[in-house]
Protein backbone atom coordinates (compact mmCIF):
# COMPACT_ATOMS: atom_id res chain seq x y z
CA UNK A 1 0.00 0.00 0.00
CA UNK A 2 1.06 3.49 -0.49
CA UNK A 3 1.64 6.60 1.80
CA UNK A 4 -1.43 7.66 2.93
CA UNK A 5 -2.19 10.98 5.26
CA UNK A 6 -5.23 12.07 7.41
CA UNK A 7 -5.59 15.92 7.18
CA UNK A 8 -8.26 18.62 8.18
CA UNK A 9 -9.42 21.20 6.18
CA UNK A 10 -13.05 23.25 6.53
CA UNK A 11 -13.33 21.46 9.92
CA UNK A 12 -13.56 17.97 8.15
CA UNK A 13 -11.00 15.18 8.12
CA UNK A 14 -10.01 13.07 5.04
CA UNK A 15 -7.81 10.11 4.65
CA UNK A 16 -6.20 10.24 1.25
CA UNK A 17 -3.25 8.43 -0.79
CA UNK A 18 -1.62 9.62 -4.49
CA UNK A 19 -4.48 9.72 -6.88
CA UNK A 20 -7.59 10.26 -4.86
CA UNK A 21 -10.07 12.61 -5.66
CA UNK A 22 -12.56 14.10 -3.35
CA UNK A 23 -14.65 17.30 -2.44
CA UNK A 24 -13.87 19.87 0.41
CA UNK A 25 -15.74 22.42 1.26
CA UNK A 26 -15.16 25.66 -1.19
CA UNK A 27 -11.44 26.81 -1.66
CA UNK A 28 -9.86 29.75 -3.13
CA UNK A 29 -8.16 29.11 -5.74
CA UNK A 30 -8.44 28.48 -9.89
CA UNK A 31 -9.24 25.29 -11.70
CA UNK A 32 -5.17 24.05 -12.21
CA UNK A 33 -3.91 25.29 -9.44
CA UNK A 34 -2.09 23.48 -6.65
CA UNK A 35 -2.71 23.66 -3.07
CA UNK A 36 -1.41 22.42 -0.05
CA UNK A 37 -2.94 21.47 3.23
CA UNK A 38 -0.14 21.63 6.38
CA UNK A 39 -2.93 19.91 8.97
CA UNK A 40 -1.38 16.87 8.71
CA UNK A 41 -3.00 14.82 11.97
CA UNK A 42 -0.93 10.88 10.53
CA UNK A 43 0.83 10.12 7.53
CA UNK A 44 1.23 5.89 7.22
CA UNK A 45 3.05 4.16 4.90
CA UNK A 46 3.68 0.08 4.69
CA UNK A 47 2.94 -0.64 8.23
CA UNK A 48 4.65 2.19 9.99
CA UNK A 49 2.71 5.50 10.77
CA UNK A 50 3.60 8.56 12.65
CA UNK A 51 0.90 10.18 14.40
CA UNK A 52 1.10 14.08 15.85
CA UNK A 53 0.01 15.55 18.40
CA UNK A 54 -2.22 17.52 17.46
CA UNK A 55 0.08 17.62 14.19
CA UNK A 56 2.69 15.80 12.28
CA UNK A 57 5.66 18.25 11.80
CA UNK A 58 6.49 19.05 8.30
CA UNK A 59 4.27 16.62 7.01
CA UNK A 60 2.29 18.11 4.03
CA UNK A 61 -0.68 16.69 1.65
CA UNK A 62 -0.37 18.30 -1.99
CA UNK A 63 -3.65 18.10 -4.41
CA UNK A 64 -4.49 19.86 -7.82
CA UNK A 65 -7.70 21.33 -8.13
CA UNK A 66 -10.02 20.07 -10.60
CA UNK A 67 -13.34 21.85 -9.86
CA UNK A 68 -14.73 24.54 -8.57
CA UNK A 69 -18.63 23.68 -8.78
CA UNK A 70 -22.08 23.84 -6.49
CA UNK A 71 -23.84 20.18 -5.23
CA UNK A 72 -27.25 19.53 -5.66
CA UNK A 73 -30.05 21.46 -4.45
CA UNK A 74 -31.51 20.82 -0.94
CA UNK A 75 -34.88 21.70 -0.22
CA UNK A 76 -35.52 23.33 3.02
CA UNK A 77 -38.76 23.19 4.09
CA UNK A 78 -40.29 23.95 7.03
CA UNK A 79 -43.77 23.27 8.51
CA UNK A 80 -46.06 23.77 11.41
CA UNK A 81 -49.58 22.12 11.34
CA UNK A 82 -52.91 23.44 11.97
CA UNK A 83 -50.83 27.29 11.91
CA UNK A 84 -50.89 27.93 8.03
CA UNK A 85 -46.97 28.17 8.44
CA UNK A 86 -44.94 27.10 5.33
CA UNK A 87 -41.55 28.32 4.82
CA UNK A 88 -39.58 26.86 1.43
CA UNK A 89 -35.90 27.89 1.01
CA UNK A 90 -33.51 26.27 -1.61
CA UNK A 91 -29.45 25.72 -0.76
CA UNK A 92 -26.51 25.04 -3.08
CA UNK A 93 -23.21 24.28 -0.83
CA UNK A 94 -20.01 24.82 -2.94
CA UNK A 95 -17.17 22.42 -2.67
CA UNK A 96 -13.99 22.22 -4.53
CA UNK A 97 -12.96 19.13 -6.30
CA UNK A 98 -9.28 18.07 -5.45
CA UNK A 99 -7.27 15.34 -7.16
CA UNK A 100 -4.49 14.53 -4.37
CA UNK A 101 -0.65 14.61 -5.83
CA UNK A 102 1.92 14.24 -3.22
CA UNK A 103 1.83 12.79 0.38
CA UNK A 104 4.88 13.78 2.33
CA UNK A 105 5.63 12.79 6.30
CA UNK A 106 7.60 14.93 8.32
Amino acid sequence: MSAYAIFRTGGKQFKVAVGDKLRVEKLAGDVGSSVTFDDVLLVGNEGTFKIGQPLVSGAKVEAKITAQDRDKKIIVFKFRRRKNYRRKNGHRQPFTALEITGVTGG
